[in-house]
């Protein structure tokens, strides 16, 4: 096996990443902009070499990166990209980075298509997969007066909140009254010049279907439940479990086959009252509960660099793909954000989640995302973090 060189390491997601690739006997070089403290996946001991890439050019410098890697070794390196932002740069210069490494990522048609709230909703409504009802304002409504008339609660969220820098709980809105309603739309459209979605509020619980797909065809689904939040408010997930959703597999292929998707990407829904999934969004990208790839032994790491590096080394035998593993139950949390979350609980007069939070914390079977004993260092770090963070 060749180099894979994996990039924003200062998110906890990739450690799972990591950790995975090296227990497999890949060779991991892992990247950080400069200006980034104590990046998480720089203290793994699982990190063969680290590089800081300068802020100005960073580009530029991980290109040369991939580009020695390739010469020194005689195989180009598989590139994994961790964040968002990175992910959209790779994305729009595929062409020229695909001389140097190997790259199994969405075109930037493909990003812009599932980061669209829009787009999503109007895709899944053609291929038949549930989504939220959507209230539209009529042409020169009043604003107000049209939350006056929709059913309420109903939920008011930007077409694509993270281009604008808002966090998972900033991202949306559930609005009880008019007022809430039209407060929450008007910021919206003065924030991101775009008329916000409108939906049902729907009361159920959250479920969420990763992949890994190739050219239109999935070829690894993990689907999970979403156990708690953090924040309680509405938040990422702290605690999730895997579930075996057949039908949300089947759902999330039909969107990816529509859009010939390549690269990772998980498909949100949640229930409505009737207990049936809708759609509500796709995150494109390495998202937040990709740990659970590892804690439930998927396969989907290695399998992500494994089409990567076939990808970018068409001359040489190519690798065989790892098999899939078989569905098996696993529940995972991020212990501090779990319990956390469980104070959250308390606090809103929920003692049955909070208890939750505390027994799954003190539960053995319960694996955590973050924290492994044979790997303790950037755990430590993570929670050192927190403490600074909670410092007046």
């Amino acid at each position: 096996m060749v180099t894979a060189v994996i990039t924003d390491v200062h998110y906890r997601m990739s450690l799972a990443l990591i950790r995975d690739l090296a227990q497999a006997g890949v060779r991991t070089v892992c990247c950080e902009r400069e200006g980034v403290t104590a990046p998480l996946g720089f203290s793994s001991k699982y990190t063969a070499e680290t590089v800081f890439l300068p802020r100005e050019g960073w580009a530029d410098a991980l290109y040369d990166l991939c580009a020695q890697l390739g010469s020194r070794e005689g195989e180009h390196p598989a590139l994994l990209p961790v964040g968002a932002s990175t992910l959209a740069v790779l994305s729009e210069e595929r062409e020229r980075f695909e001389a140097v490494c190997g790259l199994c990522i969405p075109t930037p048609e493909q990003l812009d298509a599932f980061n669209s709230k829009e787009a999503v909703a109007e895709m899944g409504e053609k291929l038949g997969v549930p989504v939220p009802k959507r209230f539209v304002p009529g042409a020169g409504e009043d604003i107000p007066a049209f939350f006056g008339r929709i059913s309420l609660p109903c939920v008011v969220k930007p077409l694509c909140g993270e281009k604008f820098g808002l966090s998972a709980a900033q991202r949306y809105v559930i609005a009880r009254t008019p007022e809430q309603g039209a407060a929450a739309f008007h910021r919206f459209s003065e924030l991101t010049g775009q008329a916000p979605m409108v939906q049902e509020y729907l009361p159920g619980g959250g479920l969420g279907c990763s992949v890994l797909a190739e050219e239109g065809t999935v070829r690894a689904a993990l689907c999970h439940r979403r156990v708690r939040e953090y924040p309680v408010s509405g938040g990422p997930s702290s605690c999730c479990v895997r579930t075996d959703r057949p039908d949300l597999e089947e759902y999330a292929a039909r969107l990816v086959q529509e859009a010939g998707y390549t690269g990772l990407a998980m498909f949100e829904f949640k229930e409505g009252a009737d207990g049936q999934p809708r759609l509500l969004e796709v995150n494109p990208r390495v998202w937040g509960t990709f740990p659970l790839t590892r804690t439930s032994k998927s396969g989907i790491p290695l399998l992500w660099y494994t089409l990567s590096r076939n990808r970018g080394n068409p001359g040489k035998e190519p690798e065989p793909l790892p098999p899939v593993s078989p569905f098996r139950p696993c529940k995972m949390q991020f212990g501090a954000s779990d319990l956390m979350a469980g104070l959250g609980y308390l606090k809103r007069g929920q003692p049955g989640k909070a208890l939750g939070a505390l027994g799954d914390f003190l539960n053995p079977a319960v694996k955590d995302g973050l924290w492994e004993w044979s790997d303790p260092k950037p755990g430590l770090m993570y929670y050192r973090s927190l403490l600074k963070k909670e410092k007046p």
